[in-house]
């Protein structure tokens, strides 16, 4: 790589870094939202909520790298071009192709990190995230328990909180147990708090009392306790059983599903999904291609590529929808993948075709009048 093209690949460098960023932070505040909220009004730890936010980072990631990559590319190329130091370069001899190759030096970089978040970062995450969200939910029980509500956590199990303190407490409490059909049970206390113990999650209650009606002789039983452990059962699913999503599944599992019933049910799903984790970096390069062809093409402009612009971001626009489409499409018939491989694969054959086919040397600069 020559210089000159050193001297722009920095600036895409260090523009795709900035605008990643950016973006990643942007979608985790927005994403934080829904956890703040539930590790707030639920008692969880704070430290929660950095926890699961890091597990979505690849994730992010994934999904903001074509566009960081996409932007430079426009941003670096159309200062190149308002500077006139596109102009220069011509000027000196540089052809199209070397001119654009830092764009697609770039592409391709973006590719082989976007094959690395793909098949390992992005399904080992979340993998991960679902996990401990998993585990939050039956060993936490008291993140089940909302105030001012009845709360269903187990069948035949109904619980009323009035108030839930910063500290996990509970206040307040109505519970129900009718698990048992033949000797249902009714509990109220002054307050409790939810633990988890070897048994499973149990609610400790406070200064209550239990009522029970003896269904042959009509008697009510009532006695009055100081302490009392309500069992809620809540680990009803092993979580070695607990069926994979696609998206935390790494390739060899998509693309050749097990015998499982959901496995067997969703097979259509899980192999589309294989599919769409090896053609997405694609897209990566095809992104890249479509702008340097859109940008570098035809004479120069010191008014500004506005019109360049907006028709690389339709076109890129375009390509996107297009994937989308064959994708979800895909998922119902397995005959269309190959044309989720022919799409960005032909957006960048046709793309370089095209910079090549204009080679465009000249120093001048049109439409300038």
């Amino acid at each position: 790589m020559t210089s000159i093209s050193g001297y722009i690949f920095r600036q895409l460098a260090f523009a795709t870094l900035f605008v990643a960023g950016a973006l990643v932070l942007l979608i985790s505040l927005f994403g934080s939202l829904r956890l703040i909220d539930f590790i707030v009004n639920r008692g969880l730890p704070v430290a929660v909520l950095f926890e699961m936010t890091a597990l979505n980072l690849p994730k992010f990631m994934a999904v903001v790298l074509p566009i960081a990559i996409f932007a430079a590319i426009l941003v670096v190329y159309n200062k190149l071009t308002n500077d006139s130091e596109l102009v220069v370069m011509r000027a000196a001899g540089i052809g199209q192709i070397s001119l654009a190759r830092p764009g697609l030096v770039l592409g391709v970089l973006g590719v082989l990190v976007g094959y690395a978040l793909q098949l390992y970062l992005v399904p080992a995450s979340t993998h991960a995230f679902k996990l401990q969200q998993f585990n939050y939910r039956n060993s936490y029980g008291s993140v089940l328990l909302q105030e001012q509500r009845f709360n269903t956590p187990v069948s035949g199990l109904t619980i009323y909180v009035r108030e839930r303190s910063g500290e996990g407490e509970l206040r307040g409490i109505f519970a129900h147990d009718s698990r048992d059909p033949e000797r249902p049970v009714t509990y109220t206390a002054e307050r409790g708090t939810a633990s988890q113990t070897g048994q499973g999650t149990r609610v400790v209650l406070f200064n209550g009392s239990q009522q029970e009606v003896d269904r042959e002789s009509g008697r009510l039983t009532l006695f009055n306790f100081d302490q009392y452990s309500l069992d809620l059962s809540l680990l009803s699913q092993d979580v070695s059983t607990r069926w994979r999503e696609p998206e935390e599944r790494f390739l060899g599992s998509l693309l050749w599903p097990g015998d499982g019933l959901h496995d067997r049910t969703y097979s259509g799903q899980l192999i589309a999904e294989g599919h769409r984790r090896l053609t997405s970096p694609l897209h990566i390069l095809a992104f890249a291609a479509v702008a340097m062809a859109v940008l570098l093409s035809g004479d120069l402009n010191r008014r500004g590529q506005a019109s360049r612009i907006l028709l690389a971001i339709a076109l890129i626009f375009a390509l996107q929808v297009a994937a989308l489409g064959l994708f979800n499409v895909s998922r119902r018939s397995l005959a269309i993948i190959p044309f989720s491989y022919a799409l960005p694969v032909g957006a960048i054959l046709f793309s370089i075709y095209w910079l090549v086919r204009n080679p465009r040397h000249r120093p001048t600069v049109a439409a300038d009048a």
